[in-house]
């Protein structure tokens, strides 16, 4: 997740309920954190910018074992913007020059057999698939299968253009030579 969707997740954490910010890490960590659960550090760096921003206040201060505890709410400017970013639709984002298209059309330049390329590939994504197909299975809630299945959804797309694409290699291919290539002939 890029900085700016942790600043709103984190202002959308805070909407419910004014928190502390060890208990915005374990909830960003339960709601988003999946395989990589979001570090204390970042969490303190994103609320001092979302404080010095105006979006979020401290509104209480608790003495602990350790360093004081302060308590995070939204403020209205906060809400205001966290309005106006769930409005926005995301652009798509697609992988225009992805490295393994980048891998098959020098394989092919270079007189290389790409379809081995693309077959390692397959590999690779068909074993990711069933882990996260088995992982599926023992989700526990909708928003854990949801995760799952988008994941799973983009693997499936590649592993189509990988189809496609190795049903193409020839023509592909005879594209690719004419262009004047250095090294192996």
């Amino acid at each position: 997740m890029s900085g700016v969707t942790i600043s709103y997740a984190l202002l959308g954490l805070l909407e419910g309920a004014s928190r502390h910010g060890y208990d915005l890490k374990r909830s960003y960590d339960r709601r988003f954190g999946g395989a990589k659960p979001i570090r204390f550090g970042q969490v303190y760096r994103t609320l001092a910018q979302l404080e010095r921003d105006g979006r979020v206040a401290v509104v209480g201060v608790e003495a602990g074992a350790g360093p004081d505890r302060k308590r995070y709410s939204i403020t209205p400017d906060g809400v205001t913007d966290l309005d106006a970013w769930l409005a926005e639709p995301e652009e798509p984002q697609p992988q225009l020059q992805s490295v393994l298209f980048t891998k098959v059309l020098l394989a092919l330049m270079s007189g290389r057999a790409a379809a081995e390329y693309l077959d390692a590939q397959r590999a690779r994504h068909l074993a990711v698939m069933k882990a996260l197909t088995a992982a599926r299975r023992k989700a526990v809630s909708t928003q854990d299968s949801l995760l799952f299945d988008y994941q799973l959804f983009h693997i499936e797309a590649d592993l189509r253009w990988l189809n496609h694409t190795e049903s193409r290699l020839a023509s592909l291919a005879e594209e690719v030579r004419d262009v004047p290539r250095h090294g192996r002939q």
